[in-house]
């Protein structure tokens, strides 16, 4: 369906509707060039160099944002040619960006994921003291029932029993310890990663790489498609503006007809219709004349206006015509 066929299904759209278009549009693009950003600013710690690679970054988003409105300019223009270059164009630029944003995303699905091993590391290593103590404990008991069966109670006994008390302390410590650790609450997106890997049956690295991946895309996608919105909108506009121009036009031009201008005669025919006139062979009358010459009295009287202009004739009060006196 073409912009004409829409015209009569349609108005330009509200001042709400393109605020809420270019919102989405600008947060897109944003968004898209801050996770492009985490990458490219991530290649080099030289200051400079993250300053360059930063607005590479930033004109490589742009320009692609830019190329895929020109695309639709000439699609809608029937400019094959550069609508094929510029998809071309948007093609190698959207990788780019894709790839930047995978590598955003995947940097903040990384510190998410490392912030969660970190925190099962301390709580695996408490475990690990308060199992290794138990183990203790229970060697201490092991050896205070061979002190036992050995008739031994008084010289090894007691001193095994202390041991185990301050282990047992030390155990409770431990696991206050633990326990006084903040909960470290699963991430949402954690959460989802951890859900789909249960469901694919996939580890949770799989999941997160293609989770990135459609992420990425889809953030490019839905950038895309509020800009094709914008120029399909602003083209529209224009088409419309100038349809309204037509009919403002159009009305004036039937409400005041502009006077339609009669063909100058022959220059021959004004010759001889003067000759005659001066001559006195024929009155100022056309009626006559047109008699005389077998000529249309149309075309007699536009050579009478013709010698009007020119002076060779006047006009009185009363419309009738005669020959202006020198």
């Amino acid at each position: 369906m073409t912009t004409q066929d829409t015209a009569a299904l349609r108005y330009p759209k509200g001042w709400f509707a393109l605020t809420t278009v270019y919102s989405f549009t600008g947060l897109a693009i944003l968004a898209s060039i801050v996770f492009s950003l985490l990458l490219f600013l991530s290649i080099d710690d030289n200051p400079l160099m993250k300053w360059l690679f930063g607005g590479l970054a930033i004109i490589f988003e742009l320009g692609k944002f830019y190329v895929w409105y020109e695309y639709g300019e000439c699609k809608a223009r029937r400019d094959l040619g550069g609508a094929f270059w510029s998809l071309l164009f948007y093609s190698v630029l959207a990788a780019i960006s894709i790839g930047g944003s995978i590598g955003g995303i995947n940097s903040a699905t990384n510190t998410i994921l490392s912030q969660q091993a970190r925190h099962e590391r301390e709580i695996a290593r408490f475990d690990e003291q308060i199992a290794s103590i138990e183990r203790q404990i229970q060697l201490n008991e092991d050896a205070a029932r061979k002190y036992i069966e050995m008739a031994r109670i008084s010289s090894g006994v007691s001193g095994l029993q202390q041991a185990n008390t301050k282990l047992r302390l030390k155990q409770d410590e431990l696991r206050q310890e633990r326990d006084a650790k903040p909960l470290n609450e699963q991430s949402s997106m954690l959460g989802l990663m951890s859900s789909l890997a249960d469901g694919v049956g996939m580890s949770i690295s799989q999941v997160q790489f293609l989770l990135v991946c459609f992420l990425s895309i889809l953030l490019d996608a839905f950038g895309a498609y509020f800009v094709s919105l914008i120029g399909a909108e602003n083209r529209f506009r224009r088409w419309w503006q100038r349809q309204q121009q037509q009919a403002q036009a159009d009305a004036l031009a039937s409400a005041d007809p502009l006077p339609v201008a009669k063909p100058a005669p022959e220059p021959a025919l004004v010759a001889r219709v003067r000759s005659v006139l001066e001559s006195g062979e024929l009155k100022c009358s056309k009626r006559k004349v047109a008699e005389a010459l077998a000529l249309p009295l149309e075309e007699v009287d536009r050579v009478f206006q013709h010698l009007l202009a020119e002076g060779v004739l006047g006009q009185g009060s009363n419309r009738h015509y005669h020959l202006q006196t020198n």
